[in-house]
């Protein structure tokens, strides 16, 4: 099988997909980042700082303490924050004692946030305390609450006391890289219900380090400054931002949320290195009032991942920074990274680059899967390297259609041109992806289902030039005289994540069916693209 892109590798890049990477954790990272750099900062977040020591200890002490509480190797702990020092001290505590972080979205209602509660087999829930409203059911499926970013709570532990209570001597759990699962990171499946990504220990350390090999051609150690705009329970944000830069044995600037003004201020006070984001984040920077104000040069390497990076955008902002900023891709199942534009060559417009170090790629037909798509011919898009997924937790048969010969099948649609050069022409599955967020219409389309007055509906992705796309609804009511636009906006914000609401609503007598009757989801999201 011929590697075209190898041609194209930055100089000093092994030309090999079977690259034997150090089976390691990223628990070991941290080790070696506390041994080697004890006083340098690690976690900046608003008026906090902490050094690699103190960071350190408090993990260990977190750990102590969720080992007194019953957590022993493969306990499920379930994690639900916003980015924010106590967010990575858990994650990491969890990793300590020989636990699975089992990662929720923040935004989550109690009906999303309880299936995935019960789904993992979650024993413990870490979650934020302002994020406690509404949520009283989930005591029921959980053993135990801990509070986070809380000085008490009057029902359950806070983290703050089980930093207290734990000790410092604890010594981290012996770890089997290759054989022990470090997350379970949820994803959607062809039904629409999400499933757990099983990532073991190793898949996570390997894509650090195969990130590393590709892109950090300019990176120091003990260097860098990384702020991160991403959500830390968003597979993106942990592996680029978070694990990479303990890592690189440097700073990692955290925000809450992103908001443009704050993050120009701290690139140009703090001389920020690198900002991993999404096009989104690209769009804002460049769209700021007063941006030739901010000094933005000390940035020299992004990665941009979750949607297309347009070219414009792209040039935009290196014009402004002086930075490489980098379109790439990745999927949950690849814990993320396994493509990438190189950081010096070619970066070609709308190409999501070419496959990583240590990671292999074909495209291959759409029937079967199995026969080589040739130079510009599109295909399914199918990749193989450390960074691969264990397969998902209980689900042996999306399993079976996901991992076949040690291949995984991503379910986009690509061609590869003559240089090796990958470009996303579609999904197979339509998942809407919206601020870099995934989403899975089947679940929209059952809360809507549910509504007395629709008979049918079907939901689909259309472009918006701010998120990507955006969540429109096609509904076919009941009784036509009854219920607005807004009626059925209002009906969703009770019962979905706000990421999955809908913008839109259109009302229509009938939706295209094919001749046995499906709903022809396709024909309206061209006759949306058409307008």
């Amino acid at each position: 099988m011929e590697r075209r892109w190898f041609s194209s590798y930055p100089e000093g890049i092994e030309r090999n997909v079977d690259v034997e990477i150090q089976e390691t954790t990223v628990v070991d990272f941290l080790e070696d980042t506390i041994k080697a750099s004890p006083d340098h900062r690690a976690i900046v977040f608003e008026n906090e700082s902490y050094t690699y020591k103190e960071f350190g200890q408090i993990v260990r002490r977190v750990a102590s303490s969720l080992q007194d509480q019953g957590v022993k190797k493969g306990t499920r702990v379930a994690l639900m924050m916003n980015n924010s020092p106590d967010y990575v001290f858990s994650y990491f505590a969890i990793l300590y004692a020989g636990g699975v972080v089992v990662q929720n979205n923040p935004m989550y209602k109690e009906r999303e946030l309880g299936y995935q509660l019960t789904d993992s087999g979650s024993e413990l829930l870490i979650i934020e305390k302002s994020l406690l409203d509404g949520l009283e059911g989930i005591s029921d499926i959980v053993s135990k609450i801990i509070v986070a970013r809380a000085d008490d709570h009057p029902k359950y532990d806070t983290l703050k006391k089980l930093i207290n209570l734990g000790s410092e001597d604890f010594e981290p759990v012996a770890i089997k890289p290759k054989e022990d699962l470090a997350v379970l990171q949820y994803t959607g499946g062809t039904t629409g219900v999400s499933k757990g990504a099983k990532l073991t220990h190793y898949n996570l350390a390997a894509n650090v380090i195969q990130t590393d090999e590709f892109v950090g051609l300019q990176t120091e150690k003990q260097k860098e400054k990384l702020l991160n705009v991403l959500p830390l329970f968003h597979v993106y944000g942990m592996t680029v931002s978070m694990n990479y830069c303990i890592y690189l044995q440097s700073t990692l600037y955290l925000v809450e949320r992103f908001e443009p003004n704050s993050i120009l201020e701290l690139l140009h006070n703090e001389k920020i290195t690198m900002l991993p984001g999404t096009p989104t984040i690209y769009v804002a920077v460049n769209s700021a009032k007063n941006i030739e104000q901010y000094d933005l040069s000390a940035i020299h390497t992004c990665l941009s991942g979750s949607a297309p990076l347009p070219t414009a955008v792209r040039d935009r902002f290196c014009e402004l920074t002086g930075a490489n900023l980098l379109d790439a891709y990745g999927l949950t199942e690849a814990s993320p990274v396994t493509h990438c534009n190189p950081i010096t060559g070619e970066s070609k417009p709308g190409s999501i680059g070419i496959p990583i170090y240590g990671t292999d790629c074909k495209i291959v037909d759409l029937e079967e899967g199995l026969t080589e798509c040739k130079p510009n011919e599109p295909g399914e898009l199918i990749v193989k390297g450390a960074q691969v997924m264990e397969g998902y937790y209980k689900r042996d048969d999306e399993t079976e259609e996901a991992l076949r010969d040690g291949w995984l099948y991503t379910g986009d649609v690509a061609y590869m041109d003559e240089d090796g050069y990958c470009f996303i022409v579609s999904r197979k599955k339509d998942v809407i992806i919206a601020s870099g967020y995934n989403i899975y219409p089947r679940e929209i389309e059952e809360v809507l289902y549910e509504h007395p007055n629709v008979t049918e509906v079907v939901v689909c992705g259309i472009p918006d030039a701010y998120r990507g796309e955006t969540v429109k609804a096609f509904i076919v009511k009941e009784d036509a005289s009854k219920d607005t636009e807004e009626d059925f906006i209002a009906y969703s914000k009770e019962r979905l994540a706000k990421f999955k609401i809908p913008s839109q609503i259109e009302f229509r007598e009938e939706l295209p069916k094919s001749k046995v009757g499906k709903i022809l989801r396709r024909v309206l999201i061209e006759e949306e693209t058409s307008v």
